[in-house]
């Protein structure tokens, strides 16, 4: 895109914008994700936004939009149609709004926005952020992106590791975007706690804030400024425009206030600054003027000390001295350059300073200066480079020569021992090792003693004091060097002598070692299975064993002659060492296994064979009994746990089916409880096989699942079941006596409660009950229900006995034949007005109807205004219960 009309006072395009740049995926990115944004912050105005900025612009609809809220202008009417020629029309009207504005557009038609060229698309929306959000952007007598720089930098200069010198890397660590929110709303930030080595922190603070305290979309993403080298102009730009237009009318009132404390205050500092440069500016000539003599001095020392001290003193200088003065001249030029550039904005004439204190003079001094010290600190180094050649020469020889001679110490004397002539053939080995280390350690001294010389002959060119001395000491070097190569020879010709010797009693060592190892621990392992305890608990177990230990057996034999060989091995060291007198220096070191040794443990395996033989007999015969013994108790168990669990499933199809009498049943239970206590001498007949497997120690059984645990409580439920139905059926006789319930009432009522006994427990649950009691004419309320509940179950089980059944219809006919006597009490008592007093109700009644009257009628009260009374439908929902009402 080429420059706008500079002509239309239109701030020209910067020159860095490139469209190639749009071939960058990240800046791409950035600019995709900061456009979008900036777009949606003035779409959302209208009620609307856009996803994707190629894509949503290509009608031209919601670019025309766009236009109009950002300018606050009417664009003309736009054009409806989907096809393609309505969609460049209405590009073309936002085209011409802009040029209208004073853009001068180049190489962007309608036809590429329509065909979402992404990048022409994004060149558009650049210009249009120009244009209306930075161009009008002013402050101090600069504008645009100039402006927009300056107004950051102005913000921010007195944060600390804020320097904002552009719109891409100065704010990546985010410290600029935080330093912009807390000049302006201290409140929403801390930005003492924020660290400039955590820039992803930082930047989400700022974007997070922003975002919610100051209306300014979150343009930016943190990922994207951190991992790109240089982050997209444009898109910070944008950014950071947003924050000068929200924070612009603060801006303007400090902008007036800053103007009026300029002008009143420009003169002083101006005079004070012509001041300031003539004093420092005379100090520093007179310290210059001062200091050149000093460094010009070259009279040389003697010693490496009085050099080093020279050298201290110019590094004094350097620390101490100078830097004040590089601080002063560095003020100087600046203060010099404000004061021109402040006397200049002022339209006032430019300073001169006196004669000879202009920057010229000064820079012209400078430079004097630096040439002496640079000639100065090459003469002291130079002079002690010289003496410090000298000094570790000499240090270096005697360093070398006292490391030679510590490592020779003791060297002669041990070339000398015979120590290999009763070595072992490890030992020779050993021996051999360390000589071979010695030999490789003795060449690598060689380069040391030819240093050691080299050193000493330099010493002697440059005429060193000491001379003599060093040369006698490289002679005694270079004597004993030749003395402990031949020593090495010597030594090293032994040594291979002695070590063929002893290689052959060595491998016959190693053979008897790795034979009789593994036989050791056949027979260490053979030991401890024949003298293993075993525990078997079936007849298949203890046949496992004896297979295992027959095959044991078998391996004996095998195993007796490679004993044998083991032996030989032994014998044929023993020969070798008497034949040929070679002095051992110990036993076998490949193994601690002696024959001795091997014949013990094989005798013990002999003996252990036979008395795991006879153990093995005496388990078998044992098993054979234990399983008789289970079978026994199975054939028993296995017929009498069926038997239990059918009586168990007969009594209970008795307390549920009914035929006959009452009396009838009652005779037919106590005949059946009869029956089942006969059987009880089974039951004892079991419990003895069960205890002569208990004392035989056998714990399961395959060819039952019954255990005598089962066939006990198995035994003590069915007597409890059939004592149980007995008793029920003796209360059901009290009751129907006592009531005076026909059997016929007594059959209906069973029939009923074996028809809402939906799980056939014998017990009817709440809700079953319920549902019995609507089924008979009860229009049950909550409170009626739960009373009735409270009557037939009193332990808040949940369920209903037959026996509470009973009690409960009886009780109910009985109540009923004494609520109507009382109704009809009191309708004579009440005459017309309808109620009538509690205690003449209680004066008028019998006891027993007086009672029963006031106990149902408690939670009532009688209608308003007449006390202790009690009106009619008070008094029959308390006899009735609500289904009445």
């Amino acid at each position: 895109m080429d420059e706008y009309d500079d002509d239309q006072k239109y701030m020209p395009q910067e020159d860095d914008w490139d469209r190639d740049l749009l071939l960058d995926p990240a800046w791409e990115k950035q600019q995709r994700k900061t456009f979008t944004a900036w777009c949606n912050s003035h779409l959302r105005k209208a009620g609307t936004q856009i996803e994707n900025i190629e894509e949503d612009f290509r009608d031209g609809l919601k670019l025309m939009l766009l236009l109009e809220v950002i300018s606050g202008e009417r664009l003309a009417k736009p054009e409806r149609g989907k096809m393609r020629v309505h969609k460049i029309s209405n590009v073309n009207k936002a085209l011409d709004f802009i040029a209208g504005k004073g853009v001068k557009l180049v190489s962007i038609g309608a036809e590429e926005i329509v065909d979402g060229n992404a990048k022409m698309t994004l060149g558009m929306i650049w210009t249009i952020i120009l244009r209306f959000a930075i161009q009008d952007i002013s402050v101090e007598e600069t504008s645009a992106k100039e402006g927009l720089l300056l107004w950051c930098q102005r913000k921010t200069a007195p944060y600390k590791n804020v320097n904002i010198q552009n719109f891409h890397i100065s704010w990546k660590d985010g410290l600029g975007f935080c330093a912009l929110i807390h000049r302006h709303r201290p409140e929403l930030i801390d930005y003492g706690k924020l660290r400039k080595d955590d820039p992803m922190t930082n930047l989400n603070t700022a974007f997070d804030v922003a975002e919610k305290y100051l209306d300014i979309p979150k343009m930016l993403d943190a990922e994207d400024i951190i991992s790109t080298l240089r982050p997209d102009e444009k898109a910070v730009m944008t950014y950071v425009s947003c924050y000068y237009h929200a924070f612009s009318g603060k801006q303007k009132a400090e902008t007036a206030a800053n103007r009026i404390c300029k002008v009143l205050a420009v003169n002083q500092e101006n005079e004070q600054l012509m001041e300031d440069y003539e004093k420092l500016a005379s100090d520093l000539l007179e310290w210059i003027r001062r200091t050149i003599p000093w460094l010009e001095n070259r009279l040389p020392e003697n010693t490496m000390q009085a050099m080093q001290q020279k050298l201290e003193d110019f590094r004094d200088y350097r620390r101490q001295h100078k830097p004040p003065k590089v601080q002063e001249k560095c003020q100087l030029e600046i203060n010099f350059n404000t004061l021109q550039t402040k006397l200049r904005l002022s339209n006032r004439p430019a300073f001169m300073p006196s004669e000879g204190k202009m920057v010229s003079d000064i820079n012209n001094a400078w430079g004097g200066l630096e040439g002496a010290e640079k000639g100065y600190e090459e003469w002291l180094l130079n002079e002690i480079r010289r003496l410090e050649r000298l000094d570790h020469l000499a240090e270096k020889f005697r360093q070398k020569a006292a490391i030679h001679e510590a490592w020779t110490e003791g060297k002669e004397e041990m070339l000398q021992k015979s120590d290999y002539e009763t070595a072992s053939l490890s030992e020779i080995k050993a021996l051999l090792k360390k000589h071979e280390a010695f030999e490789s350690d003795l060449a690598a001294h060689q380069d040391r003693v030819e240093q050691i010389a080299a050193i000493a002959q330099e010493l002697n060119e440059l005429d060193y004091y000491d001379s003599p001395s060093v040369n006698a000491r490289c002679q005694r070097i270079c004597d004993q060097w030749d003395a402990l190569g031949n020593l090495t020879q010597t030594r090293n010709e032994a040594l291979q002598r002695t070590e063929k010797l002893l290689e052959t009693i060595d491998q016959l060592y190693l053979e008897f070692a790795k034979r009789a190892a593994p036989f050791n621990n056949w027979m260490e392992g053979a030991m401890e299975d024949l003298q293993d305890t075993f525990i078997v608990h079936t007849i298949e177990e203890i046949q496992g064993l004896s297979s295992a230990h027959e095959q044991f057996k078998a391996t004996l034999p095998e195993a007796d002659k490679e004993r044998q060989a083991i032996l030989g091995i032994h014998n044929e060291i023993a020969k070798i060492v008497q034949t040929y007198h070679v002095n051992m220096a110990g036993t076998n070191p490949y193994t601690t296994i002696n024959p001795l040794e091997i014949n013990g443990k094989w005798d013990k395996v002999r003996q252990l064979v036979p008395q795991r033989d006879q153990a093995l007999i005496e388990e078998h015969a044992r098993q054979q009994n234990n399983e008789r013994l289970r079978r026994q108790f199975a054939n028993q168990a296995n017929v009498i746990g069926p038997w239990i669990q059918t009586k168990m499933e007969e009594i209970g199809r008795i307390s549920i089916e009914m035929h006959g009498t009452l009396e009838d049943q009652l005779t037919n239970l106590r005949q059946y409880e009869k029956s089942i206590v006969n059987y009880k001498p089974k039951i004892d007949q079991l419990e003895g096989d069960h205890q002569l497997i208990q004392e035989a120690l056998i714990f399961d059984n395959k060819h039952t699942n019954y255990t005598m645990e089962h066939i006990r409580v198995g035994w003590e439920q069915l007597l409890t079941t059939i004592a149980r139905t007995i008793n029920e059926i003796e209360n059901q006789i009290l009751t129907r006596d006592a009531k005076g319930i026909s059997q016929e009432q007594l059959n209906e009522f069973r029939a009923s409660f074996n028809h809402f006994d939906r799980k056939r427990t014998g017990n009817m649950e709440a809700e079953d009950f319920k549902t019995c009691l609507i089924s008979m004419g009860y229009n049950l309320g909550e409170n009626e229900f739960s009373r009735i509940m409270s009557i037939v179950d009193p332990n808040r089980m949940g369920i209903v006995t037959f026996q509470a059944f009973i009690d409960f219809m009886s009780r109910e006919t009985a109540d009923t034949d004494t609520a109507d006597q009382v109704m009809a009490s009191f309708k004579v008592l009440a005459g017309d007005k309808n109620y009538i007093l509690a205690d003449e109700l209680r004066r008028e009644l019998p006891p027993d109807q007086a009672e029963y009257c006031m106990a149902r009628m408690a939670p009532y009260t009688g209608p308003d205004g007449v006390p202790g009374a009690l009106d009619y439908m008070s008094f029959s929902t308390a006899l009735y219960g609500e289904s009445d009402l």
